[in-house]
């Protein structure tokens, strides 16, 4: 059996590979932030395509949390049931299912105010955010926390927060967004503290695998680089996060350079600098290159983004590819592998 076929288990929870999908933003909900066909089609299709594990797209806490106001949305009981729908249309294909948690922070482009540590735009596109109070920090966090009660109605397996790619807890962690002189800012333990309180609050309610996304490279002088997450993801074992997903960049308006498993080496370094499993993404396109990252134990689990937007059936190809198995073809697809 190839490592990316070999089931794996994580806190209880069991996936049958090693494949995740990772969490990508349709902007396709109404303004409500509700479930709608398309998300039901959209996700229970990779289930078909064989993935062990679909995370949700980012999913707002608050409604001025969100990226655009057609973000998916976990801030109101109502939503809790197109949610569910989602869930129960994914797990008869043996895939777990988990969802990110997430506010966009100054990255917000919905209606409302944005807001985040300190009142400094994004960039010249985006407006000024409000400077979040003490009080409304401690409100952020219980929405965290009270998101966290509606993935568990909802039927989830997992909950990863959204800590990366420049949105509200990312820009609590950066120096180039988070210019606070209180507990909140200054050296790394405070700029943590955000992240910390949420995971805390969200453990409150949530007993199963817990994973954290973050941007494991700011990429631009005088922001964290890579030795600061390794520090952040020690801090994160430490309150019982299961798993780091190692993405990068978006903080700030930077260009990055991207090439095929670009991000691996991040995931590396948190993996054995912090001793907590990882999944690696970005730019990982072909079975024989997740199967060498595996192989070599430079991450864990292996999260596809745009190649499963090309191609939902990527895990039934790259089982056939790596074992020549066709056993996990559903019966009905069959003759056309």
């Amino acid at each position: 059996m190839s490592k990316l076929f070999e089931p794996v288990k994580i806190n209880g929870m069991t996936l049958k590979n090693r494949v995740v999908m990772a969490p990508m933003c349709m902007y396709s909900a109404d303004k409500q932030g509700r479930v709608n066909d398309w998300h039901k089609v959209h996700y229970a299709t990779r289930a078909v395509g064989g993935v062990g594990l679909i995370i949700v797209e980012a999913t707002a806490v608050e409604a001025h949390g969100r990226i655009s106001d057609h973000d998916l949305g976990i801030w109101d009981d109502e939503h809790v049931a197109g949610l569910s729908e989602v869930v129960k249309l994914v797990k008869p294909h043996g895939t777990q299912i988990g969802i990110q948690l997430a506010h966009a922070g100054r990255k917000s482009e919905a209606e409302g105010t944005p807001v985040a540590p300190s009142p400094i735009a994004f960039s010249d596109r985006y407006r000024v955010p409000k400077e979040l109070s003490r009080d409304e920090i401690h409100g952020v966090v219980r929405s965290f926390a009270k998101a966290a009660e509606r993935a568990k109605q909802a039927g989830f397996d997992c909950i990863e927060i959204h800590a990366a790619h420049g949105y509200l807890i990312n820009q609590f962690l950066s120096p180039l967004a988070n210019q606070r002189t209180d507990e909140y800012g200054g050296g790394h333990e405070n700029r943590f503290r955000l992240l910390k309180e949420v995971v805390l609050a969200v453990k409150e309610v949530w007993d199963g695998p817990l994973f954290v996304r973050v941007s494991a490279e700011e990429y631009a002088d005088g922001g964290n680089h890579i030795e600061a997450y390794v520090f952040f993801s020690a801090l994160l074992k430490e309150l019982g996060v299961d798993l780091i997903h190692v993405s990068s960049g978006a903080v700030v308006p930077y260009p990055i350079t991207d090439y095929p498993g670009y991000q691996v080496p991040l995931a590396e370094k948190i993996r054995y600098g912090a001793d907590i499993p990882t999944a690696a993404v970005g730019k990982i396109t072909t079975p024989e290159q997740a199967e060498e990252i595996l192989q070599n134990r430079r991450a864990d689990l292996i999260s596809l983004a745009r190649v499963l937007l090309r191609d939902p059936y990527w895990a039934l190809h790259a089982q056939i590819a790596l074992e020549n198995n066709k056993e996990s073809v559903p019966v009905q697809y069959q003759r056309g592998f």
